[in-house]
Parts: C-alpha cells; structure tokens; sequence
C-alpha cells in the first residue's frame, strides 16, 4: 500500500481527533485541577487554618513535582511497550484518595507528605499521554494534537478559578479537595470505556484511516532508522547533548509556568482586594488567552516547521509579560492586563516544545525520552513556587515575580540555541515516535 497516497489524500477519515482527544485532554484537566488548586485553598483559609507561612506554602506547592519524578521514565516505557490506558486509569484512582485525603489534613506535615504523594500518583501521565498522541498522529498533526491535549492547563485554569472560588465562599477550603477529588472516579469511568493505545487495538477505526495511520507512522520510524539506537537503554537517553538542554530549557520554562500558576489567586487577590469569588472570576481571563496563544503558535509551527522559533518566541512574551506586570502595579488594571498576556503565553511553547523529542529519537528512545525531560525538567515545577515563597518571606512580591521573568528569558534564549535538527520541513512528514507494534 503506498503511503504517501494516504499522506496527500484529503479522503481519510479523521475519527482520531474525537475519539482520541476528547478522553485524553479530559483526564488531563482532572490532574491538573488536582494540582492547583492548593493555590486557590491557600488564599482561601488553608494558610490560616494550618499556620501556614509564605514560605510554606510555596513548599507545598512545589514538594508536589520532587513526587513527579518517580514515574516519568517508567510511564514513559509502559507507554510504549504496554498500556498507557490501564497506566493512567490506576492513576486517576490514586488522584481521587489522595486529593479527598488532603481534604482533611490536620497540619502542614500532613499536606506536604499528601503533595508529595499526589505527585509521585501524577508523574508518568505527561510522557504516557504524549506517547499515546504520537501512536494515533504522524508528525504533520502533531504539533496541533499536542496543543490541544497540553491545553488541559487553560481549560483547567478556567474551571478550577471559578469553580475554587465558589466552593471556597459557600462551603471551604476542604470541600475544595474532596469534591474535586471524586470528579477523578467520575473521569475514570469515561477513561476506561473510550480511550485505546493504538489504532491497531480501537474497534470503531475504519480500515481507511487504521491503514493510513499504521503506514505512515512507520515509514515516519524508517526515516530515522540508523540514526539512532533501537533498543536504547537510561544511559545512552542521559547521554545525549542536546537532551540536556531539552531538559535545562524545561526546568527554566516550569520555573516560570508553576510560579505564575501557584501564586497567580494570591497576586490577584493583593492587587485587587477582593473576595475569592472575584479572584476566581478574575483569574478566567489569562488561561482564555491561553487557549488562544497555544492555537496560534503550534499552527504556525506545523506550518512553517520552526520549532525552536516558535519556542522561543512565547517565552520572551511570557517572560516580558510578566516583569510589566511589577513595572505597571501602580495601575491595578494596566497590571492585570500583564498578568492577562502571561497567560496568553503560559503555554504557547509547550506544543511546539514537545514534538521536538520525535525528531531526534527513535520510538524506543523517545518514551524514556520524554520521561527524562519531563521529570528532571519539571524540578522547575519546585523551585518557583518555593523561590517565590522565599523571596516574598525576605523581600517582597515583586521579587518573587521578577525571578521568574529571568528563568523564562533564560528559557528563551536555550531555545535558540538548539541545534537546528530540532526543526522539521514544513512539506515533509518528519520522523515520529510510531508505535513499537506497527513497526
């Protein structure tokens, strides 16, 4: 069967991107609502509650990703070699008992060990969902599919803002947790009734659409075969250059990302004055722009093939966006307008950064790939919710916002510095991460 009749044709059906997406980009959200919304709970009477200073409570934000670490290569490598579905379905079973068990923490002791926990629960499930894109999308959709699937964190920012601030003002803090915890059993029933890990395994697939899939994706594979190495082992993945300074740039980029993110109901909360309701309601807007900016720049990375640009490009806004928002502080709107442009590129370069692993490693290379990346990268995940904490103890709020300005201009400039293979031919289908069995 000739493969590049399927690549041209506009005939194929394209059934993936509402069978596939919809059940991914859904567990994605309940993870991340889980992860948050300790940031609204803190504003919202758990820092009073529990004695919790800002120092703390910056700790508690970031212990979460020290957790994360533990799961990302091994999640990673059952993505590729098992099932990633029955992966992140024992997941979400472990999201709802740890977060309704925060829901009744005594003290701060507590809620570290239970942070800690919810991250080690959440870690294989970025490289297990990407691994999944990668088995059901050639590299010309990827950069879209990723995005969309990564836009879990605005969908989630603008269900957990609202929704936080509601449960906050008319119950509290720990009906927060306990409800959004059994939102994971409700998620994993849908999981388990929709989603598949390849397309040689869905029954609703055409032969059509299965075919153009199995084929191309495997000649995707073939065009990298050689380059790397087959059956690549934790060393030969650590080893590599240029994945280190995937993995420095995605610690810069996380710095920045969780700092905004934790932090984000307390700012508003300062500049404004206002009631956690209103915070919730505020802190819509930035992950609507979100939305926007991840469209807008993995559409034009698929399009032109730049991915190191289209990196680097929304981590200077986001960068720049964020030290306006101190600079303009005198002017309560001028400075949530700031706050608003982070948001718009909060997560413009998260697509396009992670179609990237595809074009330099093999299949099995690049779930551990991914695993490594995300894990040693996400320690940024750490560091700026407690490097804000700190700096707000010993100097002020414009402090804490002012570093993660830095981490994501140094982010920027790691972007551009990356080798030049990064980037894909905008007409040509590119190398991917097929799946092992269609090989």
């Amino acid at each position: 069967m000739n493969t590049s009749s399927y690549t041209t044709s506009a005939d194929i059906p394209r059934q993936r991107w509402l069978r596939i997406i919809p059940p991914i980009l859904i567990a994605c959200i309940i993870s991340y609502m889980d992860r948050v919304n300790i940031a609204f709970a803190m504003p919202g009477g758990m820092d009073q509650d529990l004695g919790i200073t800002a120092t703390m409570a910056g700790l508690a934000g970031g212990i979460f990703f020290l957790g994360y670490l533990f799961l990302q290569v091994p999640g990673g490598k059952i993505a590729v070699h098992g099932s990633g579905k029955k992966f992140i379905g024992w997941s979400l079973v472990a999201w709802a008992v740890i977060s309704v068990l925060t829901g009744l923490v005594t003290n701060h002791y507590q809620l570290l060990a239970l942070r800690f926990l919810l991250g080690v629960a959440e870690g294989g499930m970025l490289p297990v969902v990407l691994t999944m894109i990668s088995n059901w999308f050639p590299d010309a959709e990827r950069g879209r599919a990723n995005a969309i699937v990564i836009m879990f964190v605005p969908i989630a920012g603008i269900i957990t803002a609202p929704l936080s601030g509601w449960i906050i003002t008319a119950l509290d803090w720990r009906w927060l947790f306990i409800i959004e915890g059994l939102l994971s059993l409700v998620v994993l029933v849908l999981w388990v009734l929709t989603i598949y890990d390849r397309p040689q395994e869905a029954r609703w697939i055409s032969d059509a659409e299965k075919n153009y899939l199995v084929e191309t994706l495997a000649a995707e594979q073939r065009a990298i075969a050689g380059k790397t190495v087959v059956n690549a082992s934790l060393s030969a993945v650590l080893s590599d250059r240029t994945m280190w300074q995937l993995i420095a740039l995605n610690f810069f980029y996380q710095t920045g990302i969780y700092g905004y993110t934790l932090w984000l109901p307390t700012i508003l909360k300062e500049l404004t004055h206002t009631s956690m309701g209103q915070v919730g309601m505020l802190a819509i807007l930035p992950y609507v722009g979100a939305i926007a900016g991840m469209f807008l720049f993995s559409s034009l990375s698929d399009r032109t093939g730049k991915r190191k640009l289209f990196v680097s490009l929304p981590l200077i806004g986001f960068a720049t966006c964020m030290f306006l928002s101190v600079v303009l502080k005198e002017s309560v709107w001028l400075s949530y307008t700031a706050l608003v442009g982070c948001g718009f590129f909060l997560q413009s370069a998260a697509g396009v950064f992670w179609t990237i692993p595809a074009r330099l490693f093999s299949a099995e290379m690049a779930g551990g790939a991914r695993g490594v990346i995300n894990a040693l990268g996400n320690l940024g995940g750490f560091c700026g919710p407690y490097a804000v904490g700190v700096l707000i103890t010993l100097y002020s709020k414009d402090a804490g916002v002012y570093c993660l300005a830095i981490s994501l201009a140094i982010a920027a400039l790691m972007a551009l510095l990356l080798p030049s293979k990064c980037d894909a031919k905008a007409s040509s289908v590119g190398v991917v991460n097929a799946p092992k069995r269609a090989v």
